[in-house]
């Protein structure tokens, strides 16, 4: 209580301080200019580059796909794309939008659809974009000047999914300046998004405008926010001293402890909303890094699973809207079953199946981890109680990646947000596959489920094949599933955003609240 009186004098007077020297105050609603706080730099403009969520919420605003994932729903449904029809298991015929622009103002259609993905498809361009769908994708047809055909490798399911959010449309012609090989500098750009750039300073500030011919057809529907400028801002501090001043109006991903301290003053709305991340260890079930070790003994993996106090992991460290989970999934995502075999907290029981297993003494086990340092500590530190002595290695992700890429993990904290999809193929395609670094259960009855089940439109056959797959992955203890995260948000009190189901903010959803002075104003 002490702590936490200290912190709100320490933050009244810093906000007044602040606004003395900058004359700042809430002024985004007069303005109508929203600022979102980024704690890593924008350096491009291009998505279709990178995987980092930044530049996905900024795609989100200055691009559209053919398709949407609907925020309430997490169904898919029609963008630029005005409609389409299944013509076989491979086809899919989409007719588009005939009122849409680019931000130029010259006219959008077939041909654009068909430049896109052929740049996409095409190996030198080293796209992220492109590998991902080249695993699905044949090819694009132009069948119409508003009509497109999509001709797949197999009936991938997710097909509408990836097309929503994995191929921002582009302008015919506009990479013909790229050489091959080479990334463009993605220093200017052109979408058909609801809002246009209209200023950028790699690493450091964005700025849109609502783009005002933006198709009324749109499922995103028009902005209610004129212009939103996205800054670049890394220390957490300087962050909430911005919000606190009036200079940012919305923020996310915040730590939990800044998050709930910082929701005490009456100047700042703390959101806890959902994440599609999970986190979970990932258990040498397959004996690569040490053939034979104790990891590849099923009474062991159980007892880790029986070592990790996970209800009191996520009411003390997590928090938020974090919840225990068992299995090796998000509850959101299809084919996720909670029928599968749980394991509770039991040290006892944990100590006991390791004696059955040939160590009495326990056994010892090297333990990687690269971020939430402490809730990694606190599942090091019930795993010794449990008699399993641990080496602690908490390290950057690019050396855990480069040491499990070399068969050098024997167990790791990671985690997963599958790009906000709700379906257990985003999991399992990089998790349980034999050709994933990932996979380290060395079953291939789970992986080729799991292939089974990416290459079926049937929902009531995938069901069951994703069910299978995970109930074998809890009978294996093949992982030690934790929890699903929580996304923390801080807001001005001005604005109304709600925290979407999937993890993935849409800031294009955002408004401002409606108070007597601002109706007064208007």
């Amino acid at each position: 209580m002490v702590n936490l009186i200290r912190h709100i004098i320490a933050s009244t007077v810093l906000i007044i301080a602040l606004m003395m020297q900058t004359g700042l105050s809430f002024a985004g609603q007069a303005d109508d200019r929203l600022v979102a706080a980024f704690q890593r730099g924008i350096l491009s403009l291009d998505y279709v580059y990178t995987v980092k969520r930044e530049y996905v919420i900024l795609s989100e605003l200055i691009d559209d796909g053919l398709f949407y994932t609907d925020p309430e729903t997490l169904k898919t449904v029609p963008l630029a794309a005005k409609s389409y029809q299944m013509a076989s298991e491979t086809q899919i015929d989409v007719d588009l939008h005939q009122d849409i622009q680019f931000h130029d103002g010259s006219p959008f259609g077939a041909d654009d659809v068909v430049y896109t993905f052929n740049w996409l498809l095409k190996k030198d361009t080293k796209t992220k974009r492109g590998r991902l769908i080249a695993r699905w994708l044949d090819r694009v047809e132009k069948t119409g000047p508003y009509s497109v055909s999509f001709h797949l490798k197999f009936a991938y399911p997710l097909a509408l999914q990836q097309l929503s959010r994995s191929a921002p449309l582009r302008k015919k012609g506009a990479y013909d300046d790229v050489p091959p090989g080479k990334t463009p500098a993605g220093h200017s750009h052109n979408g058909i998004g609801p809002y246009k750039v209209t200023g950028f300073v790699p690493g450091k500030e964005t700025v849109l405008e609502r783009f005002e011919n933006y198709y009324s057809t749109s499922p995103k529907a028009r902005p209610a926010i004129g212009t939103i400028v996205i800054r670049t801002i890394p220390d957490w501090s300087t962050q909430q001293a911005e919000l606190f001043s009036g200079g940012v109006n919305w923020m996310f991903s915040v730590p939990t402890d800044i998050a709930v301290n910082a929701g005490t003053l009456p100047m700042v709305n703390f959101i806890a909303g959902p994440s599609m991340r999970i986190g979970f260890l990932v258990l040498d079930a397959a004996g690569l890094a040490k053939p034979g070790g104790p990891l590849t003994k099923l009474k062991v993996r159980q007892a880790l699973n029986h070592a990790i106090n996970r209800e009191e992991i996520v009411k003390y460290l997590v928090k938020g809207k974090s919840s225990v989970i068992h299995a090796a999934c998000h509850p959101l995502q299809f084919g996720c079953t909670r029928d599968v075999k749980s394991y509770s907290y039991d040290p006892a029981r944990a100590r006991k199946l390791l004696a059955e297993a040939g160590y009495p003494d326990g056994i010892d086990l090297d333990f990687w981890a690269y971020r939430e340092k402490e809730v990694a500590e606190a599942i090091a530190a019930d795993l010794e109680k449990a008699n399993i002595h641990v080496n602690f290695r908490y390290v950057k992700l690019s050396t855990l990646n480069k040491a499990r890429s070399q068969r050098r993990i024997e167990s790791y904290f990671g985690s997963w947000a599958s790009g906000s999809v709700a379906d257990v193929a985003a999991i399992a395609a990089r998790h349980f596959s034999p050709t994933s670094d990932r996979d380290l259960t060395g079953n291939r009855d789970v992986s080729n489920l799991m292939a089974a089940a990416e290459k079926i439109r049937d929902e009531d056959k995938r069901r069951t094949l994703y069910e299978e797959a995970l109930g074998i992955i809890a009978e294996q203890a093949y992982w030690v599933p934790l929890y699903a995260f929580t996304l923390n948000y801080l807001t001005s009190p001005d604005i109304v955003f709600t925290p979407p189901r999937d993890g993935f903010p849409r800031l294009h959803k955002i408004r401002w609240r409606q108070t007597s002075a601002s109706l007064l104003s208007r």
